[in-house]
């Protein structure tokens, strides 16, 4: 994760207009205080893309003033932004005050696949009367952007492509039109993405799918206006990170990495 200096984030204030000498409080109209992004907002927000990214192995402990060293910042706003992080199950505290990204288990990995493959797909079957061509456009697009940066990276974890992975999954899940689904989703893809890292480093070329051959299904189905092939499609394209995982546990005998 790249560092970014607190000096560079940009806050935004308000100001509650003021009364002038003789008018009274109440001919003011009702007006919600205008919100100011704060560090702690922009610490949060690095946190949870690097998260959502897969940029954090399983098991890997952050400390609060390491973070706050490579973010430039102090450590309060990292402290409350663990701890918000903490409280939304993506990451752990530790007894030594210490917090660590949740390591695999068996229950965990079955419990996010189960949860993701139910909402998901009930979020296309929502989206799927307000597909446009334009939309199926962008879902081309965002994936030929993505198989490029595959080809010259390799296996090599790249936050590009998780980005490009994750606008191409939300530019169809938004057509929904779902202000409460969304959340959900983004708050289990929070959790799955270390889970999607310790994938990504046992993904095998030779054997795998790869990273974007259901997103070519999903498109195929969507142009089609078929609901329940991109449905399939789409549940194909969740299991296959987790498939992975799966056959490394059983091979391994491993509960937890």
């Amino acid at each position: 994760m790249a560092a970014r200096t607190a000096s560079g984030l940009l806050r935004v204030a308000g100001a509650m207009p003021g009364t002038d000498a003789g008018e009274s409080d109440d001919a003011l109209a009702p007006l919600n205080p205008v919100g100011r992004r704060t560090v702690q907002d922009s610490v949060y927000d690095e946190l949870r893309r690097s998260l959502i990214q897969g940029l954090f192995d399983p098991g890997e402990v952050l400390r609060i003033v390491d973070v706050s060293n490579r973010l430039g910042t102090s450590t309060m706003p990292v402290r409350e932004a663990l701890a918000r992080l903490i409280s939304e199950q993506a990451l752990e505290a530790m007894p030594n005050r210490s917090v660590r990204v949740p390591l695999i288990s068996r229950d965990r990995l079955e419990d996010l696949a189960r949860a993701r493959a139910l909402i998901e797909s009930e979020v296309i079957a929502l989206a799927m009367p307000n597909v446009t061509d334009a939309l199926v456009e962008d879902l081309v697009r965002l994936t030929d952007a993505c198989d490029a940066v595959l080809a010259t990276r390799g296996r090599e974890i790249s936050g590009e492509a998780a980005d490009l992975n994750h606008a191409f999954h939300f530019t169809l899940y938004r057509a929904a039109g779902s202000q409460v689904m969304i959340p959900i989703i983004e708050s289990l893809w929070l959790q799955s993405g270390p889970y999607l890292r310790a994938s990504a480093r046992l993904f095998d070329a030779a054997v795998d799918r790869s990273a974007t051959h259901f997103h070519r299904e999903i498109i195929e189905a969507v142009t089609r206006r078929d609901t329940p092939g991109a449905q399939a499609a789409l549940r194909a394209d969740i299991g296959r990170a987790f498939d992975i995982l799966r056959k490394h546990l059983t091979e391994t005998g491993e509960e937890a990495q």
